[in-house]
Parts: structure tokens; sequence; C-alpha cells
């Protein structure tokens, strides 16, 4: 019987033992990293692009960590950042694929990144089901947070809208363009310019169409679209459309492509199709494979951007953005690309509102993200913060129009800044070989 006292004891004892040595809940699940899911084209068409966004992303967080991470106040110490990531294959399919893995395996605190629009369109459910704060730093049609199928208001827009660079290429050809072939050729100041617009047939390049329409519109602009063509996601050969877009005589043409494909499109058409005309395209283009892509044809043409991996507007981010520039090459070789800019931004962007959360809780990361006002970085934003509209969560950028000059001495064609007149570098060139549309 005593024995069996004693034996009852121990047990007893042991118990209460293990009860005051157990750690709480709080020791036991504190993070060791907060995990950002990068999702990024690495292999399929836009292959190129989304390279330079997963580099860029690194660039941040090895920043970011070299530093000791970004503090928790919920744990009281900081905790440093791991990138996992997520590649699309530039592909629907790929993408539904790597954003499941991301939340449903690696569980994943926050997502940065997203480039095509198509592709970015189709997963979002996904997030939305899951609630998982989504940092969108590519993707720049205006669907990815203006629909109202699905619960979007996890899902941050750090990327001009094709609403928004479609409006100031529209702006800078009446404003600039327009003038200069009246005044070069004798034409009347209430000639209508003719306008020719090759897009993607997908939301990015319906949403270029779109806005460019609705600016001429709105804004009763002395200019009309008198050609139209859209091509499949992908394609190489354009000298079709070229040809039918030629037929319209246009004075000027707008692509709304990948640069990818208009490092083939722009060869063909003043090579092959002789159209001697400016190009124009958006700031997805502004990257350094587009430049060695186009080669001397890309001369005089010009890229709508809000940063360059061979130009920066003066102003309080130059010096910023040439430490990213330098940092990324002493990285990787050659220069980042403006997709690249916005989810180097993104990263910190997702450290910044973790460390305002006080925690990981995905619905606080998410009203942190409401709330955000933090300083630009690397690209200038239109008041010089970085924050979220509260209407469709989406970041406001100061844009300028680039022309594209052919330097010998590299080879490639480099950019100036010609528009607006507070950043321009120099003045817009009307080339002597182009010729207008009809008058």
């Amino acid at each position: 019987m005593r024995y069996a006292v004693l034996f009852i004891a121990c047990v007893i004892g042991a118990i209460l033992f293990a009860g005051c040595t157990q750690q709480t809940p709080s020791q036991t699940t504190q993070p060791e990293e907060i995990k950002i899911g990068v999702i990024v084209s690495m292999t399929g068409p836009a292959s190129n692009v989304g390279k330079n966004m997963w580099q860029s992303a690194v660039v941040a967080a090895d920043e970011i960590n070299a530093d000791g991470g970004v503090f928790i106040k919920e744990y009281n110490k900081k905790i440093p950042i791991r990138l996992i990531q997520g590649d699309d294959e530039s592909t629907q399919q790929g993408g539904q694929k790597a954003v499941t893995k991301l939340i449903t395996d690696d569980k994943v605190d926050i997502l940065v990144g997203g480039y095509s629009s198509a592709v970015t369109s189709t997963y979002e459910q996904i997030v939305a089901d899951h609630k998982v704060p989504f940092i969108v730093t590519g993707a720049s049609s205006p669907i990815i947070t203006h629909r109202t199928d699905i619960d979007t208001s996890y899902i941050f827009h750090h990327c001009p809208t094709t609403d928004s660079y479609g409006q100031y290429t529209t702006w800078f050809i009446d404003q600039v363009i327009r003038p200069a072939i009246n005044a070069k050729f004798g034409f009347p100041d209430d000639r209508n310019l003719r306008v020719a617009i090759i897009y993607q047939d997908s939301p990015f390049g319906k949403g270029g169409l779109s806005a460019m329409n609705n600016t001429i519109t709105n804004d009763k602009l002395k200019m009309e679209i008198v050609g139209q063509q859209s091509y499949k996601m992908g394609e190489s050969d354009f000298r079709t459309v070229l040809t039918s877009i030629k037929a319209t005589n246009p004075d000027v043409v707008y692509a709304v492509v990948f640069p990818n494909e208009m490092a083939q499109m722009l060869p063909q058409a003043r090579r092959d199709v002789q159209m001697d005309t400016i190009f124009l395209v958006p700031e997805n283009n502004d990257a350094p494979e587009y430049y060695k892509g186009i080669g001397n044809y890309g001369e005089y043409s010009i890229i709508e951007s809000r940063f360059s991996p061979y130009t920066a507007p003066k102003g309080p981010i130059a010096d910023a953005a040439m430490a990213f520039k330098n940092k990324f090459k002493d990285k990787w070789g050659a220069f980042p690309d403006m997709m690249g800019a916005s989810t180097y931004e993104g990263i910190y962007i997702a450290a910044k509102v973790s460390e305002n959360a006080g925690t990981l809780n995905k619905d606080a990361i998410r009203q942190a993200l409401g709330t955000l006002s933090m300083p630009q970085m690397v690209e200038a934003m239109s008041d010089g913060t970085i924050s979220f509209s509260k209407d469709f969560r989406e970041s406001r950028f100061d844009l300028y129009m680039e022309q594209l000059i052919w330097d010998p001495t590299v080879n490639e064609c480099r950019p100036v800044i010609v528009w607006p007149d507070a950043l321009k570098d120099t003045s817009f060139v009307l080339p002597d070989w182009y010729k207008p549309g009809s008058a």
C-alpha cells in the first residue's frame, strides 16, 4: 500500500513538473521567418520579365535580412524574410498550380508579383478564397482589383494600370507628336491625327486599347483610331498584322505588347513591311532585353515609363534608383527592368505592413496595407509616398515618356526623357525618314 501511494505521488509530481516546464503556446508558435511567395513567370513567353522580377525580389530580401529582418511586435523580435518562388509558367494553368502550392503547401504569409493580367486574373479566386494578402507588382489590367465577381479586398495593385499609361501615352501624342507632325508637313491644326493600335488579345492589350479610346473621347482630342489589330500572346510573326495596319495610313502606331513580342514586331515593321512611322509602347518594354532585341530599328520609337534600366528622372529618387540598379548589377550582372523595380518595392511593402501590423495575422496585414503610407523608393510616386487608393487599392505613379536614340558606343538604343517638360532631358525628335498618314 505504501509503495502504491509513493508511485501515485511520483506520477502526480511528474505531471506537475511537466506542466511547469511546458512552453506556452506563444513560445512554441513563434515563426522563424516571414514567408513571402513571389509569383513570377520563370518559364514561358514572359520569362525574361519574370526572372527580373524574381532577381529584384532577392535583392530586396537580402537588404532587409542584412538588417536582421522585420521587427514583429507580437514576438518582440526581428524575423528574417524567406522568399518562396512560384513559377506561373506564363500560363493560366501554371499560375493556378503555383499559387495553390504557395498558399496550401508552403503556407506563405503574403504574396508578391503577378505579371500577365490574363494569368493573374485566373488565380485571384484562389487568393480570395484563402484570404492571403497579395501585392500585385506586374499585372496592369484594372480588372485585377476592379472586378466584382470575387472578393478582391486582399489584393493591392502596386503597378500603373492600362488606364494610366494608355492615358499618358495619348496625352503625349496629342501634346507633342501631333503638333510636330502638323508643323513639319504644314497640316492644319484641326487635322485629326491618325492612330493605329496593335494589341495583345488579353486583358492587358484590350485595356490599352480601351484607355486610348476613352481618353480621345473624354478629352475631345483631335485624334482618331483608324485601325486596330489583335494577336495572340506568344506569336512571333506579325507581318500580316503589320501589313493590315500599314494600309490604314496611320501617323503613329500604339503597340500594347510584351517585350519579347515587340522585339520581333518592330524590326519586322521597319525592315520587312517598310513602316516609316513612330511606334509607341507601354512601360513593360523598358527592359534590358528589349533594347537588345529591337536593334537600331527601335531608334526614335517611344516608351511610356516609370523606371528605366538606363535613365532616371531628376529628383529625389534618382540616387536611390541608381543604388538599386548598381546592387542588382553587382549580383546578377545586368540592370533591372521596371517590373523588377516594382517587385523590389513590393517586398519592402510586404515587410513594412508586417511591421505595422505587429503580427503575421493575414487580416491584420490586409488592414495595414489599406492604411499604408511609406516614402517613395526607386519609382516616383504621384504624392511622394507609396499608398493605396481607398476604392480599388491602387498606388499612383508619376509617369514619363522616353524616346530611344541609337548609341554607337554600346550598339543599342538608349532612352532619353522627352515629356513632361518638368522631367525631360531633351525634346522629341521627328526623324527625317518619318512619313505621315494621309493628309
